[in-house]
């Protein structure tokens, strides 16, 4: 009891105590939030030059960008570790998560890219991609686990959102 096994293609195959599976799912929601948090470590939008800025009339609140990003990176977790869990030997498994590392490590330069290089032009390119690589991660994520590529999809969403905000930042102030 506690684990559980299968031979048929796509299903999860584990032996793995549930109590070992849940620490491995939490790790994935940590590591992917201490990973998408660092960044903020170098520069935000408390700066000074991003203050003097003009925002569009659709700018959000600036609390929420935290709660929106802390929830889009434990679904990307939860998300990760779904694919995980489907065996490392399986090479959609190995491209999928190959995928997800390349679009966090772009993610991950939009913003010294924005606030400390103060390059909105730039971060607006960086973003961009990044929305055209979400799309693929979610592609080869759904060959591997539906549920981890529907997870990826509010983040789909907001990173559509940022591109348009960039957009209208980098025009509004150009």
């Amino acid at each position: 009891m506690g684990s559980r096994e299968s031979t048929h293609a796509g299903e999860v195959n584990s032996r793995r105590p549930r109590w070992r599976e849940l620490l491995t799912a939490l790790a994935f929601v940590v590591g992917v939030n201490a990973v998408g948090a660092a960044p903020a470590l170098l520069g935000g939008p408390n700066s000074a030059w991003f203050q003097t800025l003009e925002k569009p009339a659709f700018y959000p609140p600036g609390w929420l960008f935290g709660v929106v990003w802390t929830i889009l990176f434990t679904l990307l977790g939860v998300a990760c570790y779904l694919v995980y869990r489907r065996g490392l030997e399986r090479r959609a498994v190995r491209l999928a998560l190959g995928a997800f590392v390349v679009q966090m490590v772009v993610n991950v330069t939009w913003t010294p890219t924005f606030f400390t290089l103060q390059a909105p032009l730039l971060a607006l390119g960086i973003v961009a991609v990044l929305f055209v690589l979400v799309a693929a991660t979610i592609a080869a994520f759904a060959r591997v686990d539906r549920l981890a590529a529907v997870l990826l999809v509010p983040y789909l969403l907001w990173v559509g959102f940022a591109t348009v905000l960039n957009y209208a930042i980098w025009s509004i102030n150009a």
